[in-house]
């Protein structure tokens, strides 16, 4: 017996005496040491059992990680991390979960298509068609846009104004809208169109969203919504040469996208009569000659009947081209306030409500010798901030005063 075992025994045998000497008669030291045998065993046994745990735990884990693939993670690298997974307890079992619905975008992953205005300056595009009458000059393949707008030389494609951005195929990225123009003489065709990029991030073209023709001769603006739809302002003319911005009417149009190209969703078709335009009709007897006068002029009287047909009240009846019958010399000349519009002098008289009627007789001074072609006398509509418009029956306007003889 070794040392450690006789200070083993010793201490169980006080363990032993100090928990069951009050009630119990000693057996002797034979009984003792038979017992505190059996209890080192046990606890040999016991101890081992450990050993092997403490020596079985480190290895395994060694040999784990010995089968991962790769190096372990060093401070510097972050490792993915590995989901947890939570063993539900059998007696209670986790509830299905209820669905969700997904904010995920439709197309995961789809590129970004907002262009700026640099980007698309500098890089070549494939451009829709452009109208009839000028698809001979305007190019539409690699076309390097220029800023607009450009008021002379080459037809060249332009890029009028800032792009817009919006998702306008509900793929969760924005894309582009652009409004071009490409100019022939005074005017200028125009289109809207929609560009993307592919995976590689090279600039695509969706298509035209809407361009100029026939029954729409301008593209004023746009703008685009948050649903994704376009919303263009369209003209019913194109003001050019000595045509006036307030001639055109204006509407709003919206356009979506369907799939593979882009319709109108809703607003106007078309352009009807301008509401802002009436009809006046102008009648004129002969024109009076007097005898000559000692310079050899003449002396002539002219009278006018102006009639409103509707449906605008007009601010203002004008007359055009007076000076071609001769100088002016007095009647309801001598109430005119001349206005120079497009460089021609008119003379502004009273207004002339709808359906109403009025004669104006002018008086001039004609000199026969330099009177060639026959004179002509219009009449204008004008508005209180004295801007002319068009008629709705221009054809009646006009009169060539007839000459005695």
């Amino acid at each position: 017996m070794t040392e450690i075992d006789d200070i083993m025994i010793s201490g169980e045998f006080a363990a032993f005496r100090e928990a069951y000497a009050p009630t119990v008669q000693p057996a002797g030291t034979a009984a003792v040491r038979e017992t505190v045998r059996r209890r080192r065993r046990r606890t040999a046994v016991a101890t081992a059992a450990a050993v092997v745990l403490a020596v079985a735990i480190p290895v395994a884990a060694n040999a784990a990680l010995d089968g991962r693939s790769g190096p372990a993670p060093v401070p510097a690298e972050s490792a993915d991390p590995t989901p947890s997974v939570t063993t539900p307890s059998p007696t209670s079992p986790s509830p299905t979960p209820s669905a969700t619905p997904s904010t995920a975008s439709p197309t995961p992953g789809a590129p970004d298509g907002r262009i700026s205005r640099a980007q698309l300056l500098a890089a070549r595009v494939d451009l829709p068609n452009w109208p009839s009458y000028v698809e001979k000059t305007c190019t539409t393949a690699q076309v390097r846009l220029v800023p607009g707008p450009v008021t002379s030389g080459k037809a060249v494609p332009a890029l009028l104004g800032e792009p817009g951005y919006g998702d306008l195929d509900g793929d969760g990225a924005a894309e582009t809208v652009a409004l071009l123009g490409c100019r022939i003489g005074e005017a200028q065709a125009k289109q809207l169109v929609a560009f993307d990029r592919d995976a590689t991030g090279r600039i695509t073209t969706m298509g035209q969203v809407v361009g100029t023709f026939d029954e729409l001769p301008d593209i004023t603006g746009f703008s685009v919504q948050a649903d994704g739809k376009i919303r263009a302002r369209v003209g019913s003319i194109q003001p050019c040469c000595d045509t006036p911005q307030w001639w055109a009417q204006q509407q709003w149009r919206t356009y979506a996208w369907t799939g593979d190209r882009f319709d109108q969703s809703a607003g106007p078709t078309k352009f009807g009569t301008d509401p802002r335009l009436t009809d006046l009709t102008l009648v004129a007897g002969d024109l009076v000659l007097n005898p000559p006068d000692a310079d050899g002029k003449q002396a002539a009287s002219l009278t006018v009947t102006v009639t409103n047909k509707g449906p605008v009240d007009v601010a203002h009846v004008g007359f055009d081209y007076l000076t071609t019958v001769g100088e002016l010399a007095g009647g309801d000349l001598s109430r005119c306030r001349m206005v120079t519009t497009s460089g021609t002098d008119t003379c502004l008289l009273g207004s002339l409500r709808s359906g109403a009627q009025r004669t104006y007789t002018f008086r001039f001074l004609i000199d026969p010798a330099l009177a060639a072609d026959p004179p002509t006398v219009t009449v204008v509509h004008y508005d209180a901030q004295d801007r002319n418009w068009p008629d709705l029956r221009p054809e009646d306007n006009h009169v060539t005063p007839r000459k005695p003889g």
